[in-house]
């Protein structure tokens, strides 16, 4: 019996959790990249092969990602870049829409094939599509949407799962918002899902911090953070820096971690193109040495 304050609790041991590195190293996967779908990106993911610092080519798979970032950033584009992209290359894969009805959403998916110049038939059974903004009980009862996912994931085979957006699953209860992604996060690794999770931050948060609604609660358990921020230029010197007008915008695109493997670390220029396509640009140190 083992002793705590005034009370007494049974010895209990789980011995199943105790293993060697050599033990666990037989079931870890193979470090490999999961294309974005999104020009500039694949490259910012890297492992370390014969010393050597080698392109990913994509989010790690098996990954679970943080994409977070204020209102019209691009994070929405970016995830539907990602399913859109691998859904063509024959990767079923599944989008759970908390914001937005999935037949509206359907509609986005198809004109975001468009843009990227992807054939809808090419994708058409490859995406499937869980509408938690519809059916109150797949938002409000976090088992209930894990069921689904499970009996989705089972009966299509998918490789990846986006989730837009996970904020969206703790709304006015972020108290629970910790025990919510935690929930959520162990369930995608089980099921070996790439996963990007879109969360929400609020204005007041710092631009290019990974701090969503419900506080760290998402950057804290997940394997991967991307901050998406933006910026108005408002001075002479910012005109002048990046050569746009006052009163324009500059999108930033920030890897604030990844546990996975290894990755840029600097703030990159992002544009949204008139296509509505999410591209990542240059480095913001790149481009002031460059000015």
């Amino acid at each position: 019996m083992y002793g705590y304050g005034d009370e007494a609790r049974e010895r209990e041991i789980v011995e199943a959790s105790v293993k060697t590195l050599k033990e666990e190293i037989k079931y870890a996967p193979e470090l490999e990249g999961v294309s974005s779908g999104v020009k500039g990106l694949d490259d910012l993911f890297f492992k370390i092969e014969d010393g050597e610092r080698k392109s990913l080519g994509g989010y790690p798979k098996y990954a679970v990602i943080n994409l977070t970032g204020i209102p019209d950033t691009g994070k929405s584009l970016m995830a539907e870049q990602f399913i859109v992209k691998q859904a063509s290359l024959g990767n079923p894969s599944i989008a759970v829409t908390v914001e937005t009805p999935a037949d509206y959403y359907s509609a986005g998916l198809k004109e975001r094939a468009k843009s990227m110049g992807i054939k809808f038939e090419d994708i058409e059974d490859n995406i499937i599509i869980i509408d938690a903004a519809s059916y109150h009980s797949l938002r409000e009862n976090i088992q209930t949407l894990l069921d689904t996912l499970a009996y989705a994931i089972k009966k299509y085979k998918t490789k990846n799962v986006i989730i837009d957006s996970i904020t969206g699953l703790y709304e006015a209860k972020e108290v629970l918002a910790r025990q919510i992604v935690r929930r959520i996060y162990n369930f995608l690794k089980k099921w070996h899902q790439t996963s990007i999770l879109v969360s929400q931050k609020r204005g007041s948060h710092e631009e290019i911090s990974a701090e969503a609604a419900g506080g760290y609660a998402v950057s804290h358990i997940v394997d991967c953070s991307i901050v998406l921020g933006k910026k108005m230029i408002m001075t002479p010197y910012e005109e002048k820096l990046y050569k746009k007008p006052v009163g324009e915008l500059i999108r930033l695109f920030y890897i604030d971690g990844c546990r996975v493997c290894g990755h840029d670390t600097k703030v990159h220029l992002m544009e949204i193109t008139e296509k509505g396509l999410v591209e990542i640009k240059e480095p913001l140190s790149k481009l002031r040495k460059f000015r």
